[in-house]
């Protein structure tokens, strides 16, 4: 991991110091998807936007492909591979990019969305493809379809332009540049007629927030924050 000025990449020099010194504490996987999912406002706004990492910082906010561009940011900073993964949807969804580390040999994701099931994967994953389909069975429309059809191979940042980290612009050329990826197909055609809908209540779950408010309308808190139960060991 990169430690020290000498071996930061050049092109954070064109990051404002409040910027810099936010990617320089997200030093692990773990405290990047600490930061999308608590300091970080979802990007609902309109029109639609990608917004470099830089611009993401500066605005507080990030979509999932905006949220997985900071996090590769971040990856990069500290001296980690820089890729980006595309999960692509039938017509009847959005697309969803994560950003996959390796620890260890094996596969895990940092992650930005409005839907818990599609967010942070730990690094227990034997391969970028066994991780892709980790999303299946949480990647569903509000009809209860399961969506999730193909993944591309992973995306090393070093293929884009260097704008894609602090351009003021939008940066849509990542998206066609992932769209390119050679992708690959998780269910058949012939699968796709079969698949059982996504059960009623882990659809509640994902959005569920209490008083008739969604999740994506609530912040997470970080466990230190919740109240704990004498029986949280139990799972059946």
């Amino acid at each position: 991991m990169a430690s020290g000025k000498e071996k930061i990449n050049p092109v954070f020099a064109l990051f404002p110091r409040a910027q810099l010194d936010q990617l320089k504490r997200l030093d692990t996987p773990r405290k990047v998807q600490d930061f999308l999912d608590f300091e970080i406002n979802y990007n609902d706004g309109k029109p639609d936007t990608c917004l470099s990492a830089l611009e993401a910082l500066k605005q507080g906010r990030a979509h999932c492909i905006e949220g997985a561009m900071l996090a590769a940011a971040a990856f990069l900073l500290h001296g980690r591979r820089s890729l980006l993964l595309d999960l692509r949807a039938n017509p009847h969804d959005d697309d969803h990019v994560i950003a996959p580390f390796t620890e260890g040999g094996r596969w895990g994701a940092v992650a930005q969305s409005h839907f818990c099931g599609l967010r942070y994967r730990e690094p227990v994953y034997g391969s970028f493809a066994e991780l892709a389909r980790s999303y299946f069975e949480f990647y569903y429309n509000d009809a209860g379809e399961k969506t999730l059809r193909e993944f591309s191979s992973p995306l090393s940042t070093s293929a884009l332009r260097p704008d894609w980290l602090y351009s003021d612009k939008n940066v849509f050329f990542v998206s066609r540049k992932l769209d390119a990826q050679r992708h690959f197909r998780i269910v058949s055609f012939r699968q796709e007629g079969g698949l059982r809908p996504a059960d009623s209540l882990l659809r509640e779950a994902e959005v569920l927030g209490g008083s008739r408010a969604p999740l994506i309308r609530r912040r997470p808190k970080p466990y230190s924050r919740t109240k704990k139960k004498a029986d949280h060991g139990r799972h059946c």
